[in-house]
């Protein structure tokens, strides 16, 4: 089976009751990049890569299409192997593994509907039909972020994620409390992500004040190098998310012991292919992580709930979806949703989700 057709797609995702806060970064509306891969065959496989913004991480969606537009012309005609293509993007192009991650999605959709079964059969096995989600808050007032903490614990997730960081570090340690006072002896874990928005010091502040409160601290300074200096000093296991751009730096995190955990993007470190690697990885160290995306339609969901399903569910955090803040879904009947903090690991073949192409318009480049 080889790669007769590429079709690159733009489509906007307006958030819902926007904007989403980060510490760095305020979100209106995302604009994601589809890839729509056409076989010899005539079989369909879709892909999908949606950067924050352009301040979140090193992409944007317009570098996505201009690296994929630098490719597309040099992969009409390879043939659907996953590592293949990895190595021939490669040789194309160097990093960009946002972009490169968008085909890796369309071949294991591509390859899934082949053979007949799924993107997570095709990746060792689901281990579960359903994976835990978890809610991941924006920056807000304490008390707003207390209430959301209880909205959430009611409606099922196991796990919340609050945002801080870009503030006074103040109101940061006063939502962490406040949060704890509603989900204390709940069984609900909390992680607080400062997605490099602390100074050291803020780290090592919060840390020290909150010492009773089990949370795991996610991406909490800019660097690796100021996580490596805050390691022996504080008293929270600290997780990698930004910092964690390529299996080199993952290994390297595991092997010296830097981290306790991952909060890991399918797209950020280029797609299925070598997610499938990390978790691997993580199996190896005994390290829990996320599998998830920075944002994303029902394409980019599906892929990262398969690939969840394929973790050890002790290692498992979370499957993170952008679905609450999007309206509608690419496919109205197999559109990727949370129910009960929860998400059903599609069945169908491939990636299980078969968009309307009717809602992206015409494709914005062509090969």
């Amino acid at each position: 089976m080889k790669i007769a057709e590429i079709h690159v797609y733009s489509h906007d995702l307006p958030v819902k009751n926007g904007p989403y806060t980060m510490a760095n970064a305020e979100v209106w509306a995302l604009d994601t990049t589809l890839v729509k891969l056409v076989a010899d065959n005539g079989l369909i496989g879709w892909g999908e890569t949606c950067p924050v913004g352009p301040t979140y991480a090193e992409a944007h969606a317009a570098g996505a299409r201009a690296a994929l537009a630098l490719m597309a012309e040099d992969l009409v005609g390879a043939e659907v192997s996953v590592l293949g293509l990895h190595r021939r993007m490669d040789s194309l192009l160097n990093g960009h593994n946002y972009a490169k991650a968008a085909i890796d999605i369309a071949a294991h959709d591509l390859l899934g509907k082949n053979f007949g079964i799924s993107v997570s059969k095709l990746m060792g096995g689901a281990a579960v039909d359903k994976v835990p989600s978890y809610y991941a808050t924006g920056v807000g007032a304490p008390d707003d972020i207390a209430r959301l903490a209880a909205d959430k614990l009611a409606e099922g997730y196991q796990r919340l994620q609050i945002k801080v960081g870009g503030r006074p570090v103040e109101l940061d340690i006063e939502t962490i409390r406040k949060v704890w006072e509603v989900i204390r002896g709940s069984g609900m874990r909390l992680a607080v992500d400062g997605n490099r928005g602390w100074t050291t010091r803020d780290a090592l502040r919060v840390s020290r004040e909150c010492p009773e409160i089990p949370f795991v601290m996610e991406q909490p300074c800019n660097t690796i190098e100021d996580m490596q200096k805050i390691r022996p000093q504080v008293s929270h296991p600290i997780y990698m998310d930004e910092n964690s751009t390529s299996l080199n730096t993952v290994v390297t995190a595991a092997g010296t012991g830097l981290v306790d955990g991952f909060g890991m993007k399918v797209t950020r470190i280029g797609g299925l292919q070598p997610m499938r690697a990390f978790r691997d990885v993580c199996e190896a160290r005994n390290l829990p992580h996320t599998c998830d995306d920075s944002w994303g339609g029902d394409i980019i969901a599906a892929a990262c709930t398969h690939i969840g399903a394929t973790v050890r569910p002790d290692l498992l955090e979370g499957v993170w979806l952008a679905a609450p803040y999007i309206d509608g879904h690419y496919d109205p009947e197999n559109g990727i949703r949370i129910e009960a903090g929860h998400i059903n690991v599609p069945t169908g073949p491939g990636l299980g989700v078969v968009p309307d192409e009717t809602r992206f318009g015409g494709p914005v480049a062509s090969f």
